[in-house]
């Protein structure tokens, strides 16, 4: 008994001294510039204040209107996709605890009954007898002593595989609302310009009831009658259109959510949704490192660190150890009594001398690494390009909703004086239709301007890894 507890104790000893076979892991240089162009860099203290304000920012904080707030909510609770990311995240968990387990010992207990008759021809005594044996033992069954780190390495190979889902599902969160707060805006625009659609037919229709009074008395020919009934028809289809895109818009979001959205979550138009809150595009690339499918990437190269040390350990001698304590007795009740114990202790070393399966697993484990960083690297670049285009975007879309809004300004009077100029007589019908057109066309802009804006403060948000709870 003393000897088992003593072998027990030496290879537990033996096991948390053991060495890992690993290389070092140290972070690659990021290969995109320190900043972006036209956005001031900050100063180096600045930088942590930064990433502090984007990736502390949770989503309830950015999102200041209250009925968004509520839709993500919803989404959050019964997105499928989204519930699919956790449950991966919750296998991964289980498969870490597995590979972490292989390090401890299995402990058995196992019983055993034996009752044979033994022929008279095969009995020492030249009798036939009955023969009983009982026993009852505590054992360890080939337990491999990780001496080289290999199943260190596969664990922390599991680890760094486990961290990686873990940021796959605040990648998956932090898209959902970004998916969820788009479709909200984009359902706002789309109401806003449904309601433009049914204003311009009311002035098209009124315009047309005009028109048809004054022919009727001969004061305008029929094709001035009929370029104003065209207007009526395309102000209709128009309408038509963005009903039908509202209702799908509407869809969309109940997809996302999983469930129907109630009706008074849902905007009325552009106006009535709070914007986002604002918060400085001055920043440091670093702060891309902390982009959840950056730190997915890394926790990925990071396990194939860890799989070259396993992969060098197999080139080095396994050390299994299998061993039992018990006791058996040829009496059941004897089970238990002195002088009844037993034990056995079988270490086993296994020498690898040649092996080509062995050597190619040690290239795949290079290759696998290689092909880890370049998709680190790439996520990266993915990343800052993503940034530089969003900050492009912001950086001009003030002066050109002010261009827009400039623009109807001035379309809206060229329509009103070619509108006076013809019920005065002064010029033909067309001149009316083509401010028409053009009125319509630059209230459209307009709204899809104004969605661009805030859709832009959503996506800078996103793209900087903001969405934290």
């Amino acid at each position: 008994m003393n000897k088992q507890l003593f072998s027990i104790l030496i290879g537990i000893l033996v096991l948390l001294s053991g060495c890992s076979l690993a290389p070092e892991y140290t972070r690659p240089e990021a290969p995109v510039p320190a900043g972006w162009e036209n956005v001031a860099a900050p100063e180096s203290s600045d930088i942590s204040a930064v990433s502090q304000v984007v990736h502390e920012l949770t989503w309830r904080e950015f999102f200041t209107d209250e009925r968004l707030r509520k839709v993500i909510e919803m989404a959050l609770e019964n997105n499928r996709d989204l519930r699919l990311a956790a449950l991966n995240v919750e296998r991964a968990r289980a498969l870490y605890g597995i590979q972490r387990a292989e390090l401890l010992p299995a402990v058995n207990a196992a019983g055993s009954g034996i009752k044979k008759r033994v022929p008279a021809d095969l009995s020492t005594t030249g009798e036939s007898r009955i023969a009983e044996e009982y026993g009852v033992s505590l054992g360890i069954s080939s337990w491999e002593i990780d001496f080289f780190g290999r199943i260190r390495n596969l664990k922390d190979q599991a680890l760094q595989e486990f961290l990686a889902t873990t940021e796959a599902g605040r990648s998956a969160q932090i898209s959902l609302i970004s998916v969820v707060a788009g479709a909200y805006l984009t359902l706002a625009a789309d109401r806003e310009a449904l309601k433009l659609a049914q204003a311009t037919l009311e002035t098209r229709q009124a315009a047309f009831d005009l028109t048809q009074k004054r022919y009727d008395v001969g004061v305008v020919n029929e094709l001035a009658l009929r370029q104003s009934q065209t207007q009526v028809y395309t102000a209709r289809e128009e309408l038509a259109l963005y009903i039908q895109q509202v209702a799908k818009d509407k869809n969309t979001l109940d997809l996302l959510l999983g469930s129907p959205v109630p009706e008074d979550l849902l905007p009325v138009d552009l106006d009535s949704v709070i914007p986002p809150k604002e918060f400085s595009p001055r920043m440091s690339s670093e702060v891309l490192l902390l982009r959840p499918d950056i730190l997915q990437a890394e926790h990925q190269l990071k396990g194939t660190y860890a799989n070259i040390g396993a992969a060098r350990a197999a080139f080095f001698p396994r050390i299994a150890l299998t061993t039992t304590v018990g006791t058996a007795s040829a009496d059941l009740s004897g089970l238990f009594k002195g002088g009844s114990g037993t034990w056995s202790f079988s270490p086993q070393i296994a020498m690898p001398i040649f092996d080509a399966r062995t050597w190619a697993a040690y290239d795949v484990t290079q290759v696998e690494r290689e092909i880890a960083l370049t998709q680190y690297e790439k996520a990266i670049q993915t990343a800052f390009k993503e940034v530089a285009d969003t900050l492009t975007v912001r950086s001009t879309i003030n002066q050109r909703l002010a261009a827009q809004e400039s623009l109807v300004h001035a379309v809206d009077e060229t329509y009103r004086l070619s509108n006076e100029r013809y019920t005065k007589g002064i010029d033909s019908y067309l001149g009316v239709l083509d401010a028409q057109r053009s009125l319509y066309a630059a209230q459209q802009g307009l709204v899809l301007l104004r969605l661009a804006k805030v859709a832009n403060q959503v996506t800078f948000y996103t793209v900087l890894g903001g969405g934290s709870e």
